[in-house]
């Protein structure tokens, strides 16, 4: 089975050993450092999100892909996932289209309509048009792909007639869309001929097997192009199960209730993280042997392309990550290839 695998960050503010917060600055900086490492061990794909709140270090991924870049030599680079309806279609196709110039054709994009919201006023969007915007850029971003003079109008950005749209990439713009399991969201993926990454932070990934049906059907209903389908799932590894849990609850906790107080979820505790851990939940963590196990059980069960682990939850350490990056590399895809070639 032909498979790549990623890793994810959203730039999470972290500790350092005393316990004290990272600037923003030194937790970017960190992030390449983790980027050149997960080039180093053999990881196929690298993507960075997009936040515009306090938790979170990346406002502007590009810019920290495009230092990776410069520090990496194979691995391919992307978002996780740039929020489309609150930016431009035009200036996104342009900066990624200056990243993989500057990576020799490595660079990548994920859209998405963005799970969190901060965005949207920051821009001057109003959230009401929280679909339409999506949609319709979306809509516009599919045209630039051709790397032809567009003519589009719509009713959420200025109209274009023969616009022509530079720098032109030397083998086209890999493009996904990030999906958090709507039927809706996964029929207009395939209408577009793109492809589809499933974000699954919950529960077991088995139930999204329907959705990657639907995609495959939808794509051979549309007649559009055929592409590999992703998951997006967190997780951290380490050398035992028990090391990994220990440095990874505190995190996924900070994480799970800040983001639950705004949304109304109840307290994380330690047994919904067990839970998580185990088939019946989404949580990629423990050792090697376990997450390369579960992971693979993830391959079968929907037919995937591609797995990336978001291995940056909360204020997990940079040394933590670092280990957990290079036993990705070195032991669970490794194994994980072994398992599925069974």
């Amino acid at each position: 089975m032909d498979i790549e695998f990623g890793l994810d960050t959203f730039g999470d503010i972290t500790r350092d050993a005393n316990g004290d917060l990272l600037s923003a600055a030194q937790t970017i900086r960190n992030i390449v450092e983790q980027a050149e490492l997960a080039d180093r061990v053999g990881v196929d794909f690298f993507g960075v999100g997009e936040h515009h709140r306090e938790e979170f270090a990346v406002s502007s991924p590009e810019m920290v892909l495009a230092a990776i870049a410069s520090r990496t030599e194979r691995i391919r680079l992307g978002t996780a996932v740039t929020v489309l309806s609150s930016d431009d279609p035009v200036r996104v196709y342009e900066r990624f289209a200056t990243l993989d110039a500057v990576s020799n054709g490595r660079a990548e994009v994920v859209l998405g309509r963005g799970s969190f919201i901060e965005s949207f006023p920051l821009f001057g969007f109003d959230l009401r048009d929280y679909d339409a915007l999506f949609e319709e850029k979306l809509e516009l971003f599919v045209e630039l792909l051709k790397e032809k003079p567009v003519t589009w109008s719509g009713t959420m950005r200025p109209a274009l007639e023969g616009a022509d749209v530079f720098p032109k990439t030397e083998h086209g713009l890999r493009t996904w869309v990030g999906v958090g399991g709507s039927p809706e969201s996964v029929v207009r993926v395939a209408r577009h001929g793109l492809g589809l990454m499933l974000a699954i932070i919950g529960g077991p990934a088995a139930r999204f097997a329907p959705f990657v049906e639907l995609y495959h059907r939808s794509v051979a209903s549309f007649g559009t192009a055929s592409h590999p389908v992703s998951v997006h799932s967190p997780g951290h590894i380490a050398r035992t199960d028990e090391e990994a849990w220990d440095a990874a609850y505190e995190g996924f906790e900070a994480m799970n209730n800040t983001i639950g107080a705004e949304r109304g979820w109840p307290p994380y505790s330690r047994a919904r993280f067990q839970n998580d851990v185990g088939s019946a939940g989404a949580i990629y963590s423990g050792s090697p042997e376990r997450v390369a196990q579960k992971i693979a059980e993830t391959v079968r069960a929907l037919g995937l392309g591609r797995f990336d682990l978001k291995y940056a939850t909360g204020t997990l350490a940079h040394e933590q990550m670092m280990q957990s990056i290079e036993l990705y590399g070195t032991e669970v895809i490794p194994r994980v290839r072994e398992l599925l070639a069974d």
